[in-house]
């Protein structure tokens, strides 16, 4: 779960893939039901539709064929009641059945257009399903005999339903939200690129709260929380802690500092699990992370960097080349995977942490003033 912006809208998610999935399942056995001892012919109405009627047809498992039609009754995230039709159907309709694959149905707009235009067509049947259906808004008097979800009205995008042009490709619905208030980031970097002096310095110029993972960790262990103390347990065992304890200490945390202007998130996600678990405790607050921002610096530089921090030190882990090089190589493993999760939500941001710690703030301000 999380909210995404598009142009100048924000979308949290509503509807997931798998939920669309068992929906077009269910309606794909209804209209088998009724028309297997025919060959039907599936209409979509474009544009919306395409994914719908992919899906649909593949898991059709009679004879058919398959149309389409495009109409338009969308401007921005309401509708304009205006239709036009574009395309029509070509091909000889009478005594055939015809069923019509809509994407969504609100007002009824489309749907009356769709009758208008096979009515005089001669058809044996006509019949009408829906993936999402309104029914608040629906006032026409019109039969639809197949709905997968029905929906409340409010604007959605997704899975072949767009706003104003973009939201088509996304694999989930989305339905329309208000603009999240807090600005929140996920910080990363591996050993030794400074991501600690940059977050204090970050956080002080934008107001927002520090969350680091070690710190929230420390915090509980020695004030014994129940958190703490089940984290020790797995910790003192040579386990990994769970991520639902590790995720619940964190909520704590964001729950402790609710009036915040937003968070700095250290060392927190680690995984996809973690990353997508707090997306969804964001949501549910009407908020989201607004980017993945990760200092880019060569390991080798950083070992060099790191064994000579270890001289004055004293980390026993900081001296040993192996070791430095045994965290590298969980950290590359660990943000590659979390790269891909944030930038297939394009909030993956890359920054040089080569130079000057205020040339470095300089970069990383850049990026936080853009997102």
């Amino acid at each position: 779960m999380s909210i995404i912006k598009l142009h100048d809208k924000y979308f949290k998610s509503y509807i997931s893939k798998e939920q669309i999935q068992e929906a077009t399942k269910s309606l794909v056995k209804k209209v088998y039901a009724d028309c297997k001892d025919e060959r039907p012919i599936f209409i979509g109405i474009l544009n919306g539709c395409f994914m719908f009627v992919a899906d649909f047809v593949r898991q059709y498992n009679g004879e058919c064929e398959i149309s389409f039609v495009k109409l338009a009754s969308y401007q921005g995230t309401t509708s304009s009641g205006k239709i036009k039709q574009l395309v029509g159907v070509n091909e000889d309709l009478e005594g055939r059945t015809v069923v019509i694959l809509e994407d969504i149905i609100d007002t009824g707009n489309t749907l009356q257009e769709i009758y208008s235009i096979f009515e005089d067509k001669k058809l044996k049947e006509l019949k009408i399903a829906t993936l999402f259906f309104k029914p608040d808004v629906f006032k026409k008097e019109l039969n639809i005999d197949y709905i997968g979800i029905e929906i409340p009205d409010k604007f959605i995008v997704g899975y072949g339903l767009d706003y104003d042009g973009i939201g088509r490709n996304l694999a989930d619905i989305y339905q329309l939200t208000a603009k999240p208030t807090m600005k929140n980031i996920v910080l990363f970097g591996p050993p030794g690129a400074g991501k600690g002096t940059q977050a204090t310095l970050l956080k002080d110029k934008y107001g927002l709260v520090h969350i680091s993972t070690g710190d929230v960790f420390r915090y509980n262990i020695k004030n014994k929380t129940e958190l703490g103390l089940l984290a020790k347990k797995y910790m003192d065992g040579g386990n990994l802690v769970p991520d639902d304890i590790t995720i619940n200490m964190l909520k704590a945390e964001v729950e402790l500092n609710a009036g915040a202007n937003g968070f700095i998130f250290d060392g927190f996600p680690r995984t996809e699990s973690q990353a997508k678990a707090l997306d969804e405790f964001l949501t549910e607050k009407g908020e989201a992370i607004n980017g993945m921002i990760a200092l880019e610096v060569s390991e080798d530089l950083l070992v060099q960097r790191i064994l000579e921090r270890g001289k004055t030190s004293g980390r026993t882990d900081d001296q040993d080349e192996s070791k430095i090089r045994n965290r590298f190589n969980e950290y590359n493993t660990k943000t590659a995977v979390l790269k891909d999760y944030y930038d297939n939500q394009n909030k993956y941001f890359g920054i040089d942490g080569v130079g000057a710690i205020d040339d470095i703030t300089k970069r990383l301000s850049n990026v936080f003033d853009k997102i």
